[in-house]
């Protein structure tokens, strides 16, 4: 019991952060995936970094969210 208590965060926390990490990881592949040069097509330059800014903004929620108790 006492561990639990000394954790930064709760599960629900920690499982909204698997979910971010997730989306940097698709965000990435996504923009490696574009046949482009240097990645300058739709995949490289528009939806990859969108997706990569949306997996920020996970994390960022992941940290603020402060739980019901």
């Amino acid at each position: 019991m006492e561990n639990k208590e000394k954790l930064a965060f709760g599960r629900t926390n920690y499982m909204i952060m698997l979910g971010g990490i997730a989306l940097l990881i698709i965000g990435f592949t996504i923009m490696s995936l574009d046949d482009e040069a240097y990645g300058f097509g739709f995949l490289g330059l528009t939806l990859g970094p969108i997706v990569v800014m949306l997996g920020f903004l996970t994390q960022f929620f992941a940290i603020l969210y402060n739980p019901k108790k």
